[in-house]
């Protein structure tokens, strides 16, 4: 395929992609409970329904931010080889945080993806702040 009519950004595709699929997952997750425990709307003060509901709005509070701080960086021919690692670490630590909010044998990835969270926010915010004073 020729993309030369307009800019492609591959990472911030891949990533907005896999970032759809996984706020799908999420979503899925919480429909599940709320047809087994019969709660049509909210939580129905069930902890599980509460959990997954607050994975899935912890993911989107996170992921617009990571993901205009990667289109930037990739719009700023900065991205390299390291970009494409930086989303998939993200996205799998996002996986794991909503398996971990469960409870259960998988809690630890609720720190996990905690950590890879706030790791990926604090090092493409640098990313970007330093390009910035680059530019400017």
């Amino acid at each position: 395929m020729n993309f030369t009519t307009g800019i492609v950004l591959p990472t911030t595709l891949a990533l907005a992609a896999a970032a759809a699929i996984t706020n799908l997952w999420l979503s899925i997750r919480i429909g599940a409970l709320r047809q087994k425990h019969k709660v049509s709307v909210g939580d129905g003060g069930n902890e599980a329904i509460q959990r997954r509901m607050r994975a899935q709005l912890n993911f989107a509070e996170n992921t617009f931010l990571v993901l205009v701080l990667v289109a930037a960086i990739e719009l700023s021919g900065h991205g390299g080889w390291w970009l494409p690692l930086v989303a998939l670490a993200y996205a799998v630590g996002r996986i794991l945080h909503g398996l971990g909010m469960d409870g259960g044998k998988l809690q630890w990835g609720r720190m996990v993806g905690t950590l890879v969270t706030m790791l990926t926010l604090v090092g493409l915010a640098g990313v970007a702040a330093w390009l910035a004073f680059q530019y400017s």
